[in-house]
């Protein structure tokens, strides 16, 4: 029947009849920007994005009219009101705002930098951070994401998924290498991810970026594990010896707090 999409027909698109393709795109063009290209040409978000620069214009011009993106010569950026858009999320998450004190008790005692992060698809996403000073190429903010599988968050939670959830996340996952100690193996992998679910943490030296070391524990709730909770440190200051003595103890300290204080909301 004209207009109806059999079964056949989402085999091949990947989608339902109830996939918007217009609103997909939209979407596209705004994650073509972000902490390493804030901005983009025209040519550029066609190319990030697989739009006919004709497309892309337009998608460009509509999102600069409703706020989203704004123009500067022949540059286009997003602009502070797309963060609305990740709002009602974060709003409705107990986590952010319940560790945000302890991050910052946590911060005061160790002196070194902590975040909050939780999966999304491949990669984790930051939703509550405390720095003490950039360690890293990349500022990390609310809402930066990086590759779960090259992080001590992302570790602890792909080690907290159940064995078929891992391994779809696992199927979509790039093992690219970020560095010269970057795991690209996926048995290795594999096997790492087995310590970590074995001994409650991980510890992930350099594999995101050259100089960075951190170590994480899984946050969880009455469900399993929801979020994970690092540490981050220059390896000019923290071996694994070090982190294990000296980081993780107050690490396990602050996640236990947190979970008490998820469990008195009755998460």
């Amino acid at each position: 029947m004209a207009g109806q999409e059999t079964e056949d027909d989402t085999a091949r698109t990947g989608h339902s009849s109830d996939h918007v393709q217009t609103l997909a795109r939209g979407l596209a063009v705004i994650r073509a920007f972000d902490a390493e290209h804030p901005r983009l040409t025209l040519s550029e978000v066609a190319k990030e994005t697989g739009l006919t620069r004709a497309a892309a214009r337009r998608f460009l011009l509509t999102l600069a009219d409703l706020g989203y993106v704004r123009a500067d010569g022949r540059d286009f950026a997003l602009t502070p009101r797309v963060l609305e858009l990740g709002f009602a999320y974060l709003s409705g998450l107990t986590v952010p705002e319940l560790a945000q004190p302890h991050l910052e008790r946590l911060v005061a005692e160790v002196g070194e930098s902590a975040s909050v992060a939780v999966l999304d698809g491949a990669d984790v996403v930051y939703v509550s951070r405390v720095a003490t000073s950039r360690i890293m190429r990349v500022a990390i903010n609310i809402g930066t994401r990086f590759p779960a599988a090259t992080t001590s968050m992302g570790r602890v939670l792909l080690a907290g998924l159940a064995p078929a959830d891992l391994d779809e996340r696992l199927a979509a996952t790039e093992l690219r290498a970020h560095t010269p100690y970057t795991i690209t193996d996926e048995p290795r992998l594999r096997r790492e991810l087995d310590q970590v679910r074995a001994q409650g943490w991980a510890f992930v030296d350099q594999e995101l970026e050259e100089g960075l070391r951190s170590i994480a524990v899984p946050l969880r709730d009455s469900s399993g594990v929801i979020a994970a909770l690092n540490v981050s440190s220059h390896t000019s200051r923290t071996t694994l010896d070090s982190a294990t003595r000296d980081l993780l103890p107050p690490l396990l300290a602050t996640a236990a707090r947190i979970e008490a204080d998820l469990a008195a909301t009755g998460r």
